[in-house]
Protein backbone atom coordinates (compact mmCIF):
# COMPACT_ATOMS: atom_id res chain seq x y z
CA UNK A 1 0.00 0.00 0.00
CA UNK A 2 1.48 3.01 -1.35
CA UNK A 3 0.49 5.47 1.37
CA UNK A 4 2.19 2.82 4.32
CA UNK A 5 5.62 3.66 2.66
CA UNK A 6 5.06 7.19 2.14
CA UNK A 7 4.47 7.48 6.01
CA UNK A 8 7.54 5.59 6.10
CA UNK A 9 5.57 2.10 8.10
CA UNK A 10 7.14 -1.26 7.80
CA UNK A 11 6.02 -4.73 8.99
CA UNK A 12 8.24 -4.20 12.04
CA UNK A 13 8.60 -0.61 13.46
CA UNK A 14 10.19 0.66 15.97
CA UNK A 15 7.82 2.46 18.56
CA UNK A 16 9.78 4.37 21.01
CA UNK A 17 11.12 8.06 20.30
CA UNK A 18 12.96 11.10 21.84
CA UNK A 19 12.08 13.14 19.19
CA UNK A 20 14.24 12.79 16.44
CA UNK A 21 16.11 9.56 17.70
CA UNK A 22 14.38 6.14 17.49
CA UNK A 23 15.46 4.42 21.18
CA UNK A 24 15.71 0.61 20.96
CA UNK A 25 13.55 -0.79 23.48
CA UNK A 26 12.63 -4.59 24.27
CA UNK A 27 9.02 -4.04 25.34
CA UNK A 28 6.09 -5.92 24.11
CA UNK A 29 5.45 -6.45 20.27
CA UNK A 30 2.21 -5.04 19.46
CA UNK A 31 0.51 -6.14 16.29
CA UNK A 32 -1.76 -3.65 14.43
CA UNK A 33 -4.56 -5.91 12.70
CA UNK A 34 -6.69 -3.63 10.26
CA UNK A 35 -10.92 -3.74 11.54
CA UNK A 36 -11.59 -3.46 7.66
CA UNK A 37 -9.86 -6.48 6.46
CA UNK A 38 -8.61 -8.27 9.03
CA UNK A 39 -4.96 -7.98 7.87
CA UNK A 40 -1.67 -7.60 9.82
CA UNK A 41 -0.76 -3.83 8.73
CA UNK A 42 2.76 -4.06 10.69
CA UNK A 43 4.23 -4.84 14.75
CA UNK A 44 5.49 -1.63 16.71
CA UNK A 45 8.10 -2.68 20.00
CA UNK A 46 7.04 -0.83 22.53
CA UNK A 47 8.94 0.48 25.42
CA UNK A 48 10.24 -1.25 28.48
CA UNK A 49 11.67 0.66 31.07
CA UNK A 50 14.72 1.46 30.60
CA UNK A 51 13.32 2.44 27.22
CA UNK A 52 10.21 4.91 28.88
CA UNK A 53 13.58 6.27 31.45
CA UNK A 54 15.36 6.95 28.47
CA UNK A 55 12.64 9.28 27.26
CA UNK A 56 11.18 10.76 30.21
CA UNK A 57 15.32 11.97 30.79
CA UNK A 58 15.55 13.25 27.23
CA UNK A 59 12.44 15.56 27.85
CA UNK A 60 13.69 16.69 30.76
CA UNK A 61 16.68 18.03 29.13
CA UNK A 62 15.05 19.26 26.28
CA UNK A 63 12.92 21.38 29.12
CA UNK A 64 15.49 23.34 29.60
CA UNK A 65 15.96 24.72 26.54
CA UNK A 66 13.02 24.56 24.85
CA UNK A 67 10.95 26.39 27.82
CA UNK A 68 13.45 29.52 27.01
CA UNK A 69 12.80 29.43 23.50
CA UNK A 70 10.35 33.02 22.77
CA UNK A 71 6.66 31.94 22.24
CA UNK A 72 6.22 33.12 18.83
CA UNK A 73 9.51 30.93 17.74
CA UNK A 74 7.60 28.26 19.29
CA UNK A 75 5.02 28.57 17.11
CA UNK A 76 6.93 28.97 14.00
CA UNK A 77 7.64 25.06 14.56
CA UNK A 78 4.36 24.07 14.84
CA UNK A 79 3.38 26.53 11.69
CA UNK A 80 5.67 24.14 9.72
CA UNK A 81 4.11 21.27 11.67
CA UNK A 82 0.90 22.16 10.06
CA UNK A 83 2.36 22.39 6.76
CA UNK A 84 4.15 18.98 6.45
CA UNK A 85 0.53 17.88 7.84
CA UNK A 86 -0.79 19.21 4.88
CA UNK A 87 1.62 17.84 2.64
CA UNK A 88 0.76 13.94 4.52
CA UNK A 89 -2.80 14.71 4.81
CA UNK A 90 -4.56 12.26 2.16
CA UNK A 91 -1.70 9.44 3.30
CA UNK A 92 -2.38 10.04 7.18
CA UNK A 93 -5.64 10.03 6.69
CA UNK A 94 -6.14 7.32 5.11
CA UNK A 95 -3.56 5.47 7.55
CA UNK A 96 -6.43 6.20 10.10
CA UNK A 97 -9.24 4.89 8.20
CA UNK A 98 -7.14 1.66 7.30
CA UNK A 99 -6.23 1.08 11.27
CA UNK A 100 -8.73 2.36 12.98
CA UNK A 101 -11.78 1.50 11.14
CA UNK A 102 -13.61 5.31 10.12
CA UNK A 103 -14.35 6.14 7.17
CA UNK A 104 -11.90 7.97 5.07
CA UNK A 105 -13.64 11.13 4.82
CA UNK A 106 -13.61 11.07 9.03
CA UNK A 107 -9.72 10.27 8.58
CA UNK A 108 -9.12 13.10 6.38
CA UNK A 109 -10.77 15.35 8.61
CA UNK A 110 -9.41 14.26 11.37
CA UNK A 111 -5.94 15.41 9.80
CA UNK A 112 -7.38 18.51 8.97
CA UNK A 113 -8.47 18.99 12.64
CA UNK A 114 -4.41 18.60 13.30
CA UNK A 115 -3.45 21.40 10.67
CA UNK A 116 -6.53 23.61 12.17
CA UNK A 117 -5.22 23.31 15.89
CA UNK A 118 -1.75 24.29 14.31
CA UNK A 119 -3.11 27.10 13.34
CA UNK A 120 -4.84 28.01 16.34
CA UNK A 121 -1.81 27.12 18.56
CA UNK A 122 0.71 29.45 16.11
CA UNK A 123 -1.68 32.57 16.83
CA UNK A 124 -2.10 31.69 20.58
CA UNK A 125 1.64 31.76 20.68
CA UNK A 126 1.48 35.09 20.36
CA UNK A 127 -1.87 35.41 22.51
CA UNK A 128 -0.03 34.08 26.10
CA UNK A 129 -1.97 36.89 27.97
CA UNK A 130 -1.47 37.57 31.66
CA UNK A 131 -3.54 39.95 33.90
CA UNK A 132 -2.37 43.44 35.30
CA UNK A 133 -4.39 44.58 38.89
CA UNK A 134 -4.23 47.21 40.71
CA UNK A 135 -2.38 46.88 44.08
CA UNK A 136 -3.82 48.17 47.23
CA UNK A 137 -0.30 49.34 48.00
CA UNK A 138 1.07 52.76 46.87
CA UNK A 139 4.25 52.32 44.69
CA UNK A 140 3.41 48.80 43.27
CA UNK A 141 1.97 47.32 40.80
CA UNK A 142 0.73 43.47 40.36
CA UNK A 143 0.24 40.98 37.15
CA UNK A 144 -0.24 37.47 36.52
CA UNK A 145 2.14 35.34 34.14
CA UNK A 146 1.85 32.45 33.00
CA UNK A 147 4.81 29.60 32.84
CA UNK A 148 5.03 26.30 31.05
CA UNK A 149 4.69 23.57 33.89
CA UNK A 150 7.20 20.58 31.73
CA UNK A 151 6.71 17.17 31.29
CA UNK A 152 3.07 16.70 29.50
CA UNK A 153 1.73 13.02 29.02
CA UNK A 154 -0.63 12.33 26.63
CA UNK A 155 -2.84 9.11 26.62
CA UNK A 156 -4.85 8.71 23.42
CA UNK A 157 -7.88 6.47 23.20
CA UNK A 158 -8.08 4.46 19.51
CA UNK A 159 -10.97 6.08 18.27
CA UNK A 160 -9.65 9.46 17.23
CA UNK A 161 -5.80 8.12 17.05
CA UNK A 162 -4.00 11.57 15.75
CA UNK A 163 -6.26 14.81 16.21
CA UNK A 164 -6.46 14.30 20.49
CA UNK A 165 -2.88 14.11 20.26
CA UNK A 166 -2.24 17.69 18.48
CA UNK A 167 -4.92 19.14 20.27
CA UNK A 168 -2.87 18.54 23.38
CA UNK A 169 0.91 18.26 21.74
CA UNK A 170 0.39 21.98 19.81
CA UNK A 171 -0.58 23.68 22.62
CA UNK A 172 1.76 22.19 25.12
CA UNK A 173 4.76 23.18 22.64
CA UNK A 174 3.51 26.80 22.38
CA UNK A 175 3.37 27.28 25.73
CA UNK A 176 6.76 26.03 26.46
CA UNK A 177 6.00 21.87 27.34
CA UNK A 178 7.81 19.16 25.91
CA UNK A 179 5.35 16.61 25.15
CA UNK A 180 5.46 12.69 25.48
CA UNK A 181 2.58 10.59 23.29
CA UNK A 182 1.42 7.37 24.60
CA UNK A 183 -1.04 6.06 21.37
CA UNK A 184 -3.24 3.49 22.01
CA UNK A 185 -1.90 0.01 21.28
CA UNK A 186 -5.11 -0.34 18.92
CA UNK A 187 -3.76 2.17 16.33
CA UNK A 188 -0.08 2.01 17.01
CA UNK A 189 1.27 3.15 13.78
CA UNK A 190 -0.48 6.46 13.28
CA UNK A 191 1.53 7.28 16.54
CA UNK A 192 4.68 6.11 14.54
CA UNK A 193 3.88 7.48 11.11
CA UNK A 194 2.95 11.05 12.84
CA UNK A 195 6.55 10.56 14.69
CA UNK A 196 8.31 10.79 11.65
CA UNK A 197 6.00 13.53 9.86
CA UNK A 198 7.39 15.56 12.60
CA UNK A 199 10.99 14.54 12.54
CA UNK A 200 11.99 15.95 9.57
CA UNK A 201 11.00 19.69 11.35
CA UNK A 202 12.20 19.32 14.00
CA UNK A 203 15.43 18.20 12.56
CA UNK A 204 15.49 21.15 9.81
CA UNK A 205 15.17 23.67 12.87
CA UNK A 206 17.37 22.23 15.12
CA UNK A 207 14.43 21.64 17.82
CA UNK A 208 16.10 20.08 21.18
CA UNK A 209 15.85 16.44 21.20
CA UNK A 210 13.32 15.17 23.62
CA UNK A 211 10.59 18.01 22.80
CA UNK A 212 8.34 15.03 21.03
CA UNK A 213 8.86 11.95 22.88
CA UNK A 214 6.50 8.85 21.73
CA UNK A 215 6.27 5.76 24.01
CA UNK A 216 4.41 2.82 22.30
CA UNK A 217 3.03 0.30 24.83
CA UNK A 218 0.12 -1.25 26.71
CA UNK A 219 -1.52 -0.40 30.14
CA UNK A 220 1.79 -0.93 31.96
CA UNK A 221 3.50 2.48 30.20
CA UNK A 222 0.02 4.56 30.58
CA UNK A 223 0.71 3.54 34.96
CA UNK A 224 4.17 4.71 34.90
CA UNK A 225 3.67 8.12 33.32
CA UNK A 226 0.95 8.47 35.77
CA UNK A 227 2.75 7.59 38.74
CA UNK A 228 5.69 9.88 37.77
CA UNK A 229 6.80 12.91 39.53
CA UNK A 230 8.76 13.90 36.36
CA UNK A 231 5.44 14.01 34.28
CA UNK A 232 3.56 17.49 35.28
CA UNK A 233 0.81 16.39 33.62
CA UNK A 234 -0.99 13.91 32.40
CA UNK A 235 -3.81 14.80 29.83
CA UNK A 236 -5.50 10.95 29.18
CA UNK A 237 -8.43 10.29 26.54
CA UNK A 238 -10.73 7.04 27.56
CA UNK A 239 -12.82 4.95 29.56
CA UNK A 240 -14.35 6.57 32.89
CA UNK A 241 -12.87 3.50 34.80
CA UNK A 242 -9.42 4.26 33.66
CA UNK A 243 -9.75 8.05 34.17
CA UNK A 244 -10.73 6.94 37.91
CA UNK A 245 -7.75 4.99 38.63
CA UNK A 246 -5.31 7.98 36.67
CA UNK A 247 -7.14 10.09 38.59
CA UNK A 248 -6.33 8.79 41.68
CA UNK A 249 -2.63 7.80 40.99
CA UNK A 250 -1.71 11.62 39.56
CA UNK A 251 -3.49 13.42 42.83
CA UNK A 252 -1.85 11.34 45.30
CA UNK A 253 1.55 12.48 43.81
CA UNK A 254 -0.17 16.31 43.60
CA UNK A 255 0.46 16.09 40.01
CA UNK A 256 -2.24 17.52 37.20
CA UNK A 257 -4.56 15.75 34.82
CA UNK A 258 -6.80 16.46 31.75
CA UNK A 259 -9.53 13.88 31.76
CA UNK A 260 -11.76 13.50 28.47
CA UNK A 261 -13.68 10.39 29.20
CA UNK A 262 -17.48 9.13 28.26
CA UNK A 263 -20.07 10.46 26.79
CA UNK A 264 -23.80 9.24 26.77
CA UNK A 265 -25.37 11.95 24.50
CA UNK A 266 -28.69 12.80 23.83
CA UNK A 267 -30.35 14.70 21.09
CA UNK A 268 -33.94 16.43 22.11
CA UNK A 269 -36.56 16.36 18.88
CA UNK A 270 -38.99 18.92 20.08
CA UNK A 271 -42.24 19.42 18.45
CA UNK A 272 -41.07 22.65 16.97
CA UNK A 273 -37.89 20.95 14.97
CA UNK A 274 -36.76 21.06 11.82
CA UNK A 275 -36.88 17.71 11.34
CA UNK A 276 -34.76 17.18 7.86
CA UNK A 277 -32.13 18.73 10.33
CA UNK A 278 -32.84 16.39 13.30
CA UNK A 279 -32.92 13.61 10.95
CA UNK A 280 -29.45 14.68 9.65
CA UNK A 281 -28.05 15.08 12.71
CA UNK A 282 -29.19 12.13 14.72
CA UNK A 283 -28.11 9.48 11.71
CA UNK A 284 -24.84 11.04 11.30
CA UNK A 285 -24.09 11.59 15.34
CA UNK A 286 -25.36 7.56 16.04
CA UNK A 287 -23.79 5.82 13.13
CA UNK A 288 -20.42 8.02 12.06
CA UNK A 289 -17.33 6.46 12.95
CA UNK A 290 -19.23 3.22 13.38
CA UNK A 291 -20.84 4.86 17.19
CA UNK A 292 -17.27 5.22 18.44
CA UNK A 293 -17.17 8.81 19.36
CA UNK A 294 -17.08 9.99 23.06
CA UNK A 295 -19.63 12.29 21.17
CA UNK A 296 -22.00 9.60 19.57
CA UNK A 297 -25.50 10.52 19.53
CA UNK A 298 -26.86 7.51 22.01
CA UNK A 299 -30.04 8.63 23.21
CA UNK A 300 -32.42 10.35 21.21
CA UNK A 301 -35.56 12.18 23.18
CA UNK A 302 -38.59 13.14 20.46
CA UNK A 303 -41.65 15.15 21.31
CA UNK A 304 -44.62 12.61 21.89
CA UNK A 305 -46.67 14.78 19.32
CA UNK A 306 -44.09 14.04 16.30
CA UNK A 307 -42.44 10.68 17.94
CA UNK A 308 -44.32 8.40 15.52
CA UNK A 309 -43.37 9.81 12.07
CA UNK A 310 -39.95 11.27 13.10
CA UNK A 311 -39.46 6.76 14.09
CA UNK A 312 -40.59 6.03 10.69
CA UNK A 313 -38.42 8.39 8.94
CA UNK A 314 -35.37 7.01 11.23
CA UNK A 315 -36.11 3.31 10.36
CA UNK A 316 -36.11 4.50 6.57
CA UNK A 317 -32.76 6.79 7.05
CA UNK A 318 -31.10 3.47 8.29
CA UNK A 319 -32.39 0.88 6.11
CA UNK A 320 -30.51 3.24 3.38
CA UNK A 321 -27.16 2.85 4.87
CA UNK A 322 -24.14 1.59 3.10
CA UNK A 323 -21.56 -0.58 5.26
CA UNK A 324 -18.53 -1.88 3.90
CA UNK A 325 -14.72 -0.90 4.04
CA UNK A 326 -14.37 2.71 4.87
CA UNK A 327 -11.64 3.48 1.90
CA UNK A 328 -14.62 3.66 -0.30
CA UNK A 329 -16.28 7.22 0.15
CA UNK A 330 -19.83 5.47 -0.83
CA UNK A 331 -20.43 3.86 2.47
CA UNK A 332 -21.33 5.56 5.67
CA UNK A 333 -20.17 3.05 8.00
CA UNK A 334 -17.28 1.08 8.34
CA UNK A 335 -16.49 -1.71 10.81
CA UNK A 336 -15.88 -1.53 14.79
CA UNK A 337 -12.39 -1.63 15.89
CA UNK A 338 -12.08 -4.97 17.05
CA UNK A 339 -14.27 -8.19 18.13
CA UNK A 340 -14.01 -7.38 21.42
CA UNK A 341 -15.95 -4.09 20.41
CA UNK A 342 -18.67 -6.58 18.37
CA UNK A 343 -18.71 -8.54 21.65
CA UNK A 344 -19.75 -5.16 23.60
CA UNK A 345 -22.19 -4.68 21.16
CA UNK A 346 -23.92 -7.96 21.18
CA UNK A 347 -23.63 -7.60 24.99
CA UNK A 348 -25.67 -4.37 25.07
CA UNK A 349 -28.06 -5.61 22.25
CA UNK A 350 -29.15 -8.57 24.44
CA UNK A 351 -29.05 -6.38 27.84
CA UNK A 352 -31.27 -3.93 26.16
CA UNK A 353 -33.81 -6.44 24.87
CA UNK A 354 -33.89 -8.17 28.91
CA UNK A 355 -34.50 -5.02 30.55
CA UNK A 356 -37.42 -4.77 28.16
CA UNK A 357 -36.19 -2.41 24.83
CA UNK A 358 -38.36 -3.12 21.62
CA UNK A 359 -35.45 -2.86 18.52
CA UNK A 360 -37.05 -1.28 15.44
CA UNK A 361 -33.78 -1.89 13.87
CA UNK A 362 -32.44 -5.15 14.73
CA UNK A 363 -28.67 -5.56 15.26
CA UNK A 364 -26.66 -8.13 14.22
CA UNK A 365 -22.78 -9.38 13.10
CA UNK A 366 -22.59 -8.70 9.02
CA UNK A 367 -20.73 -11.98 7.38
CA UNK A 368 -19.64 -12.38 3.59
CA UNK A 369 -16.75 -11.63 1.83
CA UNK A 370 -16.97 -8.01 2.41
CA UNK A 371 -16.73 -8.53 6.17
CA UNK A 372 -14.38 -11.16 6.66
CA UNK A 373 -12.18 -8.80 9.84
CA UNK A 374 -15.61 -10.01 12.23
CA UNK A 375 -16.08 -6.34 13.04
CA UNK A 376 -18.64 -5.38 10.88
CA UNK A 377 -22.29 -4.75 12.25
CA UNK A 378 -25.74 -3.22 11.54
CA UNK A 379 -26.10 -0.18 13.18
CA UNK A 380 -29.60 -0.42 15.69
CA UNK A 381 -32.46 1.36 17.27
CA UNK A 382 -34.00 0.11 20.27
CA UNK A 383 -37.13 2.07 22.01
CA UNK A 384 -36.23 2.07 25.79
CA UNK A 385 -36.05 4.08 28.92
CA UNK A 386 -33.86 6.74 29.69
CA UNK A 387 -33.55 4.73 33.47
CA UNK A 388 -31.83 1.15 31.66
CA UNK A 389 -28.87 0.07 33.71
CA UNK A 390 -27.49 -0.37 29.74
CA UNK A 391 -28.73 3.39 28.56
CA UNK A 392 -26.82 4.83 32.10
CA UNK A 393 -23.97 3.03 30.40
CA UNK A 394 -21.80 4.22 27.26
CA UNK A 395 -21.38 1.37 24.63
CA UNK A 396 -19.21 2.37 21.91
CA UNK A 397 -20.82 0.98 19.27
CA UNK A 398 -23.71 2.20 16.66
CA UNK A 399 -26.66 1.52 19.20
CA UNK A 400 -29.31 4.37 19.44
CA UNK A 401 -31.59 4.55 22.15
CA UNK A 402 -34.90 6.50 21.65
CA UNK A 403 -38.05 8.21 24.07
CA UNK A 404 -40.58 10.03 24.45
CA UNK A 405 -41.36 13.38 26.15
CA UNK A 406 -44.08 15.96 26.80
CA UNK A 407 -42.53 18.83 28.24
CA UNK A 408 -39.29 20.33 27.63
CA UNK A 409 -38.52 20.56 31.66
CA UNK A 410 -39.52 16.75 31.22
CA UNK A 411 -36.70 16.44 27.96
CA UNK A 412 -33.96 18.05 29.98
CA UNK A 413 -34.39 16.14 33.22
CA UNK A 414 -33.93 12.79 30.57
CA UNK A 415 -31.04 14.59 28.57
CA UNK A 416 -28.86 15.21 32.46
CA UNK A 417 -30.10 11.67 33.95
CA UNK A 418 -27.16 9.95 33.23
CA UNK A 419 -24.00 9.89 35.06
CA UNK A 420 -21.69 11.43 31.60
CA UNK A 421 -21.71 15.04 30.69
CA UNK A 422 -20.05 15.34 27.19
CA UNK A 423 -22.39 17.04 24.29
CA UNK A 424 -25.61 16.99 24.21
CA UNK A 425 -28.02 19.04 21.37
CA UNK A 426 -31.81 20.29 21.03
CA UNK A 427 -33.27 20.63 17.62
CA UNK A 428 -36.29 23.50 17.58
CA UNK A 429 -37.22 26.50 16.18
CA UNK A 430 -38.90 27.57 19.13
CA UNK A 431 -36.43 30.22 21.05
CA UNK A 432 -37.61 30.40 24.75
CA UNK A 433 -36.58 26.41 24.22
CA UNK A 434 -33.41 27.07 23.10
CA UNK A 435 -32.44 29.59 25.48
CA UNK A 436 -34.21 27.45 28.19
CA UNK A 437 -31.81 24.17 27.31
CA UNK A 438 -28.84 26.75 27.04
CA UNK A 439 -29.42 28.39 30.60
CA UNK A 440 -28.12 26.84 34.36
CA UNK A 441 -31.65 24.36 34.31
CA UNK A 442 -30.66 23.55 30.67
CA UNK A 443 -27.98 20.94 29.93
CA UNK A 444 -25.50 19.94 32.25
CA UNK A 445 -23.04 18.78 29.56
CA UNK A 446 -19.72 20.72 28.53
CA UNK A 447 -20.60 21.08 25.20
CA UNK A 448 -24.81 22.14 24.38
CA UNK A 449 -25.62 22.64 20.99
CA UNK A 450 -28.84 24.22 18.93
CA UNK A 451 -29.93 23.11 16.12
CA UNK A 452 -26.83 21.24 15.06
CA UNK A 453 -26.52 17.24 16.67
CA UNK A 454 -23.69 16.31 19.56
CA UNK A 455 -20.87 15.23 17.28
CA UNK A 456 -18.63 17.12 15.49
CA UNK A 457 -16.70 20.12 17.38
CA UNK A 458 -14.82 22.51 15.90
CA UNK A 459 -11.51 23.54 17.44
CA UNK A 460 -12.10 27.20 18.34
CA UNK A 461 -14.65 26.11 21.31
CA UNK A 462 -12.49 24.19 24.49
CA UNK A 463 -13.51 20.81 23.83
CA UNK A 464 -15.03 18.71 27.20
CA UNK A 465 -17.55 17.45 29.71
CA UNK A 466 -18.73 17.47 33.07
CA UNK A 467 -19.49 14.64 35.85
CA UNK A 468 -18.23 11.44 34.76
CA UNK A 469 -16.48 12.99 31.75
CA UNK A 470 -13.88 14.12 33.44
CA UNK A 471 -14.33 17.81 34.01
CA UNK A 472 -11.03 18.13 31.51
CA UNK A 473 -10.93 21.25 28.45
CA UNK A 474 -9.03 20.54 25.74
CA UNK A 475 -8.58 22.52 22.30
CA UNK A 476 -9.32 25.62 22.00
CA UNK A 477 -11.03 28.72 24.42
CA UNK A 478 -8.32 29.11 26.80
CA UNK A 479 -7.74 25.59 27.58
CA UNK A 480 -4.31 26.48 26.65
CA UNK A 481 -4.45 27.64 30.33
CA UNK A 482 -4.34 23.74 31.50
CA UNK A 483 -0.50 23.55 30.16
CA UNK A 484 0.64 26.49 32.36
CA UNK A 485 0.96 27.55 36.05
CA UNK A 486 0.10 30.53 37.70
CA UNK A 487 2.41 33.01 39.04
CA UNK A 488 1.20 35.72 40.85
CA UNK A 489 3.76 39.26 40.44
CA UNK A 490 3.83 42.44 42.94
CA UNK A 491 6.82 44.80 42.28
CA UNK A 492 7.44 47.45 44.61
CA UNK A 493 9.16 50.83 43.36
CA UNK A 494 9.30 53.02 45.83
CA UNK A 495 11.79 53.18 48.72
CA UNK A 496 9.51 52.27 51.46
CA UNK A 497 7.68 49.13 52.35
CA UNK A 498 3.97 49.02 53.22
CA UNK A 499 2.17 46.03 54.15
CA UNK A 500 -0.73 44.64 53.01
CA UNK A 501 -4.09 45.52 55.03
CA UNK A 502 -2.42 48.43 56.48
CA UNK A 503 -0.55 46.15 58.72
CA UNK A 504 2.18 47.81 60.73
CA UNK A 505 5.56 46.32 61.58
CA UNK A 506 8.25 48.84 63.10
CA UNK A 507 11.60 48.17 63.57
Amino acid sequence: MNFLKTLNISASNKGVSTGVQWVKAKGEKITSYSPVDGKIIGQVIGADRVAYDTVIEKAQEAFAEWGKWPAPKRGEIVRQVGNELRKYKQELGTLVSYEMGKSLQEGLGEVQEMIDICDFAVGLSRQLHGLTMHSERPGHRMYEQYHPLGIVGIISAFNFPVAVWSWNSMLAWVCGNVAIWKPSEKTPLCGVACQNIIQSVFKKNNVPEGVCGLISGGRNVGEWMSADTRVALVSATGSTRMGKALAATVAERFGKSLLELGGNNAIIVSKDADLGIALTAAVFGAVGTAGQRCTTTRRLIIHEKIYNKFKVSLVNAYSQLKIGNPLNEKNHVGPLIDTDAVNNYLHAIEKCKAEGGNFIVEGKVLKGKNYESGCYVQPCIAEAKNSFEIVQHETFAPILYIMKYKTMDEAIALQNGVPQGLSSAVITNNLREAELFLSQAGSDCGIANVNIGTSGAEIGGAFGGEKETGGGRESGSDAWKVYMRRQTNTINYTDKLPLAQGIKFDL
